[in-house]
């Protein structure tokens, strides 16, 4: 992972985000947590970010929006999607969108790690 660079946590659910952040730099990433997608989307540090992991049902925009969002204003970021309410209409409209993961929870650590190296990877190809 690039020096400066970031996996976002976007959730409304700030155990959520804390365990996730708390994972991810065990493990050696850098990362930074978002209650809104429109939190994320003012931070100047969007720019930095390699890899977005973000709940499905949040207040506002859902995760699929903001992954839609960042695609139509030319910052697409490899996004990992995550649910507690299992919905094959939105996981085949995740999968359509191009979702890196979508992931139910609750997920294995290992999980979501192995998701978040293969959308760091997708972003190094440059196919994110």
């Amino acid at each position: 992972m690039p020096i400066g660079s970031l996996v976002a946590i976007v959730d409304d659910d700030q155990s959520i985000r804390d365990t996730t952040k708390d994972l991810l730099e065990s493990e050696g990433f850098s990362a930074a947590s978002f209650a809104s997608a429109a939190s994320l989307l003012k931070s100047r540090r969007l720019n930095r970010v390699l890899c977005l992991i973000a709940d499905m049902r949040m207040p506002g925009m859902t995760g699929l929006e903001l992954h839609q969002h960042l695609i139509a204003s030319n910052h697409a970021i490899p996004t990992i999607l995550m649910t507690a309410y299992p919905d094959e209409r939105a996981r085949a409209q995740a999968i359509k969108a191009n979702v890196v993961c979508y992931l139910l929870k609750p997920f294995a650590p290992d999980e979501l790690l192995a998701c978040v190296r293969s959308a760091i990877q997708t972003r190094a190809s440059g196919s994110g």
